[in-house]
């Protein structure tokens, strides 16, 4: 329960922080494509905070945390991408060239943050030997 209500708090807090922005540019300048665009990339960092908290689950494998998180981002964050407008989805090839810039980033993002904290805790224990 604890891991949920971290993860909520994790997705709510981008989610409320683009939902109002959404608001005012809606307020201020009309609906458009652009406050569309805010609400759904609110929409995704919700979907982000909330399985940020996959790699926090002791009882799983690293291996299983990388399928649950990429099977969540799946299910929540590809179609969101797809219904908003953001690229062209006018056929199965536009769908699939979706889908492997999904693939693409995901990688690349994980890449840089698994190395990231890789770095981060060698200095760590780095300097708890010293």
């Amino acid at each position: 329960m604890n891991l949920l209500r971290k993860g909520l708090i994790r997705g709510l807090i981008p989610f409320v922080f683009f939902t109002l922005i959404w608001l005012l540019w809606t307020l201020f300048e009309g609906s458009s494509a652009i406050s569309k665009q805010l609400f759904l990339y609110g929409l995704i960092a919700f979907f982000l905070g909330v399985a940020s908290v996959i790699y926090e689950v002791e009882r799983w494998r690293f291996i299983q945390q990388i399928v649950v998180h990429y099977l969540v981002m799946f299910v929540t964050v590809f179609p969101t991408l797809l219904l908003s407008g953001a690229y062209p989805v006018d056929s199965i090839r536009d769908v699939a060239r979706v889908y492997f810039l999904f693939n693409q980033m995901g990688l690349i993002l994980f890449l840089s943050t698994y190395f990231l904290f890789k770095w981060r805790n060698r200095a760590y224990m780095r300097e708890q030997n010293e």
